[in-house]
């Protein structure tokens, strides 16, 4: 069993609180059709949120959340419906990170693609 997969009850336990540092992603599968949850950790934006994919766009559960156009996602205690999923490259997701937390994403968890998602009203 890999860490990811070990770590991940546990992770999605904590995330989405009030005072995690995650949030959680929570999709339809395509395939299966169950409901499944990621934890993950998402910038903020004035519309949205922007996650960093430090394993790529083509993971099970970017594909689940861009085939539905739609997920929920769990931070800071409360559930956002978000819509419109697009993947950026580095220089279109630069812009929604302030200087320190780009440093700290592209040391600790580098990338080459990020999954915006907006709010929906």
């Amino acid at each position: 069993m890999n860490l990811v997969r070990a770590t991940t009850p546990t992770v999605v336990k904590l995330a989405g609180r009030r005072w995690s540092p995650w949030a959680v992603v929570h999709h339809r599968g395509r395939k299966s059709g169950r409901d499944l949850a990621v934890p993950v950790v998402v910038i903020a934006t004035p519309d949205g949120f922007v996650i960093n994919l430090p394993w790529g766009a083509r993971t099970n559960w970017v594909r689940n959340v861009q085939a539905a156009g739609s997920c929920i996602i769990t931070s800071k205690g409360t559930d956002h419906r978000v819509t419109d999923p697009r993947i950026l490259t580095e220089e279109q997701a630069r812009p929604y990170y302030s200087r320190i937390a780009w440093t700290i994403a592209r040391r600790f968890f580098p990338a080459d693609a990020w999954l915006l998602l907006r709010r929906t009203p």
